[in-house]
């Protein structure tokens, strides 16, 4: 059978803590899948010159994929419905800016 979405492993590691008395966590690692290829997503944001770092603007990809397919694989969720309209007009906002964008540069 074909997988029918791509399938990430993803790890967090604690890297500091913002006081010396607090305990650094171990790392967190997870599995979970995805319509997209959040490479091409990660690659996108970090082209689009909207965030300070490559890691801000992966952190930003990654967090709302992560988001967004939660919210359509919950979709009968009551509390998660409430997510689905605002989340799908941002990501179609965000994907015609980077259009725009796109199109200025070339």
């Amino acid at each position: 059978m074909a997988v029918r979405e791509h399938r990430y492993r993803i790890t967090v590691e604690h890297l500091a803590t913002p006081r010396e008395d607090q305990p650094l966590r171990g790392t967190l690692t997870f599995e979970d899948g995805n319509h997209d290829d959040l490479f091409r997503i990660v690659e996108l944001q970090r082209g689009s010159g909207r965030f300070g770092s490559e890691d801000e603007a992966a952190a930003f990809a990654i967090g709302l994929k992560l988001l967004s397919e939660a919210v359509l694989r919950h979709r009968d969720d009551p509390l998660l419905q409430q997510l689905k309209a605002p989340i799908g007009d941002f990501i179609r906002q965000l994907k015609a800016e980077n259009a725009a964008r796109s199109k200025s540069v070339a």
